[in-house]
Formats: C-alpha cells, structure tokens, sequence
C-alpha cells in the first residue's frame, strides 16, 4: 500500500504554473465565447443555395477544402502573431490580410470575428494589459480592422501559450463552426454531425501539420471556388448567417 502511494506521489505531475493556461485555452475554444463564430458559415450556405451542395455526402468534400484553404492561407497569419504578439507586428499582418482577402463578404467575417475576439480578450484576460491597451490605441486611430487570424494568434501569444497550440486550436474552431453552420441549416443531423467532426479528425490533423509553422510569405489560397461562392453569399434572397 505504501509503495504504491510513493509511485503514485512520484508520477510526473504538471508544472502548476501551465495548468491556469489549460484553462484560458479551453476557454478560448468554448463555444460559450462570444466572438460570433456561429453567425458565420464560412460560404456553406451559398453553396447550398447555389446547389454546390446538394446533401451530406457533399458536405464532407466541402468542410475539407475550408480546412485546406483555412490552413494554406490563415494558419501562416495566426503562427506569426503567435511567435510575435507585439503591435507592430498584428498591424503589419493585419493589413496584408486585408489585402489578400479578396471578397467583400468574407473580409467582413473576419474583420466581425477579429474585433468581437480582441473585445473580449481585452476584458476577460486583465492580466494582459497590453490586450486593452492595443486595443484602445487601434481604435482611436483606426489604423486596423482587427482581422481575426492575427488577433488570435495574438492573443495566444500574450497568454503565453505555444503557437503549434494555438495553429491547431485555429482549425478545430474552424471545424466546430462549419459542421455547426451544418447542423443548423439541416444539412446534417446533430448526431450525424458528431459522427463527421470525428470522422474528419484524422485528416484536419494531417492539414493542420501540412500548413502549420509557416510564415505569411508562403499564404496562399488552395481552393479558389470556394471564394467565389461565399462572395455571393450577400446576394442570396434569404440567409440564415452572416457569410
């Protein structure tokens, strides 16, 4: 009894330190947040509409070429920010993804994402004064737009969090968001859609190392219909979401 209870006081524990950052990570990954992930369905509604999208099977091929084009052209903006969270560095990012964002509907998501996030983060994570302070600068001289890859791995980065973390946790709300879009535009079912983000797991994880630890000269886009249909998201007749 007694030699159990020394092997198990001398198992390798943790540094207590990392344990409040576990926290503030699932935090930021908690559906609870409110950054309006939700109100956006990354073009899934447009291609249902216009019939790029005509059921379920359709759907798995769709929620790949998001997480591909989200890996080639948004992960490098989120390592950078990650590695560098300093001010000079989330403008200089912010303006050439505003620059590389080529719809109008899609630049908006991001921008309403962004700015929702560094809102947030400025008020929950106070330790951080430096969260507020960028923040108040920004907007009084409105030199960004608060492009949301950036500010989250910048926000990540201040926390202290390591940026193959942050990269993966970039994915894995990309996937939460779109197979949730799913779900609720009856593509899906809730337990189908369950079933799909498991069944996905393997391959985001493979996307994920494919793009990951790359810097912003190397983002490009993978799948250029899939910007063209959610540019046409704001011509639709009637819409659920905001892109």
């Amino acid at each position: 009894m007694e030699i159990d209870m020394e092997r198990s006081n001398n198992r390798k524990r943790p540094a207590s330190n990392d344990l409040p950052l576990q926290w503030s990570q699932w935090q930021l990954l908690d559906s609870i947040l409110p950054t309006g992930g939700f109100a956006h369905s990354f073009g899934l509604e447009a291609a249902l509409q216009t019939r790029v999208i005509t059921g379920p099977e359709d759907l798995h091929t769709f929620v790949m070429q998001v997480l591909e084009n989200t890996g080639s052209l948004l992960l490098p903006f989120v390592y950078t920010a990650s590695k560098s969270p300093t001010a000079d560095t989330l403008c200089k990012l912010n303006r050439m993804l505003d620059a590389m964002l080529t719809n109008e509907v899609g630049r908006k998501a991001s921008v309403a994402q962004g700015s929702a996030l560094m809102r947030v983060a400025a008020s929950v994570f106070s330790e951080i004064p430096s969260l507020k302070m960028m923040r108040d600068n920004f907007l009084r001289s409105g030199a960004i737009s608060f492009h949301h890859a950036p500010i989250f791995g910048l926000v990540f980065g201040l926390l202290g969090l390591e940026s193959e973390t942050c990269q993966r946790a970039f994915m894995f709300i990309t996937l939460r968001d779109i197979i949730s879009a799913a779900t609720r535009l009856n593509v899906v079912g809730p337990l189908g859609a369950a079933v799909l983000q498991h069944q996905i797991a393997h391959a985001a994880e493979a996307i994920t190392e494919k793009w990951s630890n790359r810097g912003v000269e190397e983002a490009c886009q993978t799948v250029p219909l899939l910007d063209t249909v959610q540019g046409c998201h704001g011509y639709l007749f009637s819409r659920l979401f905001c892109s």
